[in-house]
């Protein structure tokens, strides 16, 4: 049983340090994720919120001269996903990502969301067309597009655009999924029915979300996490950090004391 109905661990930073080759933007980061609830990321720019998110599918090893120290590992496997023994294709399966600006490929709605299946090696008709339904409908924008899987997924509105890579995160049934700042590039009524998504989502996957939007991080997160200058300044239940933060930084952030 566990103490304080607190919810089983999905993955958890330990002493995480990560430098642009001689700049350090993540300084000893100690952090949970907890399992099917949604955690937000917030912080003025350039506090190191979307460096720490995309350690988590190690996108920095994109870059040379990029490199990590400390431990993110990954529960029910206990995997530290920035062991070099890890390949990072293999963790980016696990782990999907949803960029601030929608990024479809030049290619049909049903190749977009098939993408990361056919890169697995998946081939067999029916099971794409299941899957591409599947994770078109978890990312509620099925009934859009349906009739339509042949189109070529650039000319589908800006919120259809990012509901299309949500789908598209989906398909591969990922464990953790990684949001940076996606509805920035939204209107309102976009950004409701992706916030809308994230609180059917968190049923069935773990999500992190980067948001300068602080009603959107109390509206749709159940945990925040507060960075300033690459430090974790405080890690707490949202309506604790939101009601009652404990560290006069976090306090003046919120309050729009401090920018």
């Amino acid at each position: 049983m566990q103490i304080h109905d607190t919810p089983a661990l999905k993955a958890e930073a330990r002493n995480l340090n990560f430098y642009y080759s001689e700049k350090q933007a993540l300084k000893g980061i100690n952090m949970p994720i907890y399992d099917k609830k949604v955690t937000a990321l917030i912080g003025p720019s350039g506090c190191g919120k979307s460096t720490y998110l995309r350690s988590f599918n190690r996108m920095h090893d994109l870059y040379p001269g990029n490199r990590y120290e400390g431990e993110i590992r990954f529960f029910p496997d206990n995997t530290n996903l920035l062991s070099p023994d890890v390949d990072p294709i293999e963790v980016r399966m696990r782990i999907g990502m949803v960029f601030q600006k929608p990024n479809p490929f030049p290619k049909t709605i049903f190749e977009n969301v098939a993408y990361g299946l056919r890169v697995r090696g998946e081939n067999n008709k029916r099971t794409l067309d299941d899957k591409v339904e599947h994770a078109l409908k978890g990312a509620a924008i099925w009934d859009e597009v349906k009739d339509r899987l042949q189109d070529m997924a650039p000319n589908l509105s800006g919120g259809q655009q990012q509901r299309l890579c949500i789908a598209r995160a989906l398909a591969t049934d990922p464990e953790l999924l990684l949001f940076d700042e996606p509805t920035s590039a939204l209107d309102p009524i976009a950004t409701g029915a992706i916030e809308e998504l994230v609180h059917e989502l968190k049923k069935r996957v773990t999500i992190l979300i980067v948001t300068h939007n602080m009603q959107q991080a109390a509206r749709v997160s159940d945990y925040t996490a507060y960075m300033y200058l690459g430090e974790m300044i405080e890690f707490g239940k949202t309506d604790q950090i939101f009601i009652k933060p404990n560290d006069k930084r976090t306090e003046d952030y919120i309050t729009g004391r401090m920018g």
